[in-house]
């Protein structure tokens, strides 16, 4: 197939973002050229893969075909993208092809730095060492804890940012629940080492979860980074806020991988110092070239990186963009909203709805869904409501409780 060379809009990334940040725009513009660029040949839910790991789940119905996701209108460029250059409206891509833009919109999402932690890669999948952050490996977590019935569990938390930050405790608490139904959770030692300071970002959600952390038994390690794994002496090395590094024995080890922002997006002139794309944190434009764009895992606003904050970020990107280009009016503003269902037990959820600084954030009103107790509710809506509405309306462009206002 033949590739145009200049689009209207070029969307480098088809992750969750991506394609909903499409079909926003195609919802509004559909005599736009947009284009997305996207190297992979199956799209993920990735907030599945928690459920996944727990037997909930199964790994194949978290995945769909590329094609079948691709909105209509767009056009998918597969390929990845190797050098941005914003100074000229223009990409190079892996293929040598050379691609401008009049718009551009930047969500490749973040790297899984695997080989941030020594030895990781060589065990990964097996002599129990695990991820539910890998679509491969989470059905090896669900294989180790169905298995365990005595011994030592150690779950890890890299130093953030990372996508997700709920869910490398919430495989602690789905495995131990499961402990717990097999009535072998005696026998296992768990422990959680987390960089950091705390268990939860936002104070208002830790009670509820510190009350399963005690049900659990769990120990709480704080400022512990992991950065060596021994799979053959099942040691786990890790270094304290200190610089003292302190061994842990493991029977099974899940394992949340440090994370970065891509190395094509760190070498190029939109990224900040930390590396992630430099954005106004409202308005999601960057502050470097006004026709540039970024949301999800990628971007440098202060958010949770989560499924549900690139839902709320894709018609704000999509409405933003328009009014630049003259085909709307008004600005839409990003108010950090982000979303982290905690699965403390299976049958059980407590819903963190959040936004910049903490402030809270429900969808629910409290007498359907209050975030500060676990709720069944808010379990459905994970199991069955957020994978349906992920599906057909954020990746549709159907904004039902996103749509964005505009202010003047």
């Amino acid at each position: 197939m033949s590739v145009a060379t200049e689009y209207d809009v070029v969307i480098v990334g088809g992750g969750a973002a991506g394609i909903a940040t499409a079909s926003s725009i195609l919802k509004r513009a559909s005599n736009l050229s947009v284009a997305i660029i996207e190297p992979a040949d199956t799209h993920y839910y990735q907030p599945g893969w928690t459920m996944v790991g727990a037997g909930i789940f199964s790994a194949p119905s978290t995945a769909r075909s590329m094609t079948s996701v691709m909105p209509k209108g767009a056009t998918w460029i597969k390929a990845a993208v190797t050098i941005l250059d914003p100074s000229n409206n223009a990409l190079e891509l892996s293929t040598g092809t050379s691609i401008n833009y009049e718009r551009l919109v930047v969500c490749p999402g973040l790297k899984l730095n695997w080989a941030g932690v020594e030895g990781l890669e060589d065990t990964l999948g097996r002599n129990g060492v695990t991820s539910n952050y890998a679509y491969k490996t989470a059905p090896y977590t669900w294989d180790l804890v169905q298995n365990l019935k005595s011994g030592k569990a150690l779950f890890t938390q890299p130093p953030m940012p990372i996508k997700c930050a709920g869910a490398p405790q919430k495989a602690l608490y789905l495995s131990a629940d499961h402990w717990v139904r097999q009535g072998v959770i005696r026998n296992i030692d768990i422990s959680f080492f987390t960089s950091t300071p705390g268990l939860f970002g936002v104070a208002h959600y830790v009670p509820a979860l510190m009350k399963y952390i005690d049900k659990y038994d769990a120990t709480l390690h704080f400022q512990h980074t992991l950065t060596k794994i021994d799979s053959q002496a099942k040691v786990a090395t890790f270094k304290n806020n200190e610089g003292e590094l302190i061994d842990a024995e493991f029977d099974m080890l899940h394992v949340c991988p440090p994370q970065c922002a891509p190395d094509f997006i760190r070498q190029s002139p939109l990224a900040n110092a930390d590396g992630w794309v430099d954005v106004d944190q409202e308005t999601l434009q960057s502050t470097k070239f006004e026709n540039v764009w970024s949301l999800g895992d990628v971007m440098s606003a202060p958010n949770a990186k989560t499924a549900a904050a690139a839902r709320a970020q894709a018609p704000i990107v999509a409405t933003n963009l328009l009014a630049h280009a003259g085909d709307s009016s008004g600005v839409s503003r990003y108010n950090g909203y982000g979303s982290c269902p905690l699965t403390v037990e299976r049958g059980k959820i407590v819903l963190a709805e959040f936004g910049y600084g903490g402030k809270l954030l429900p969808s629910f009103p409290k007498w359907l869904i209050d975030g500060q107790y676990p709720s069944v509710l808010a379990w459905v809506l994970k199991a069955q409501g957020l994978p349906w509405l992920y599906w057909n309306a954020m990746l549709k462009g159907r904004e039902w409780l996103v749509k964005p206002e505009n202010h003047s």
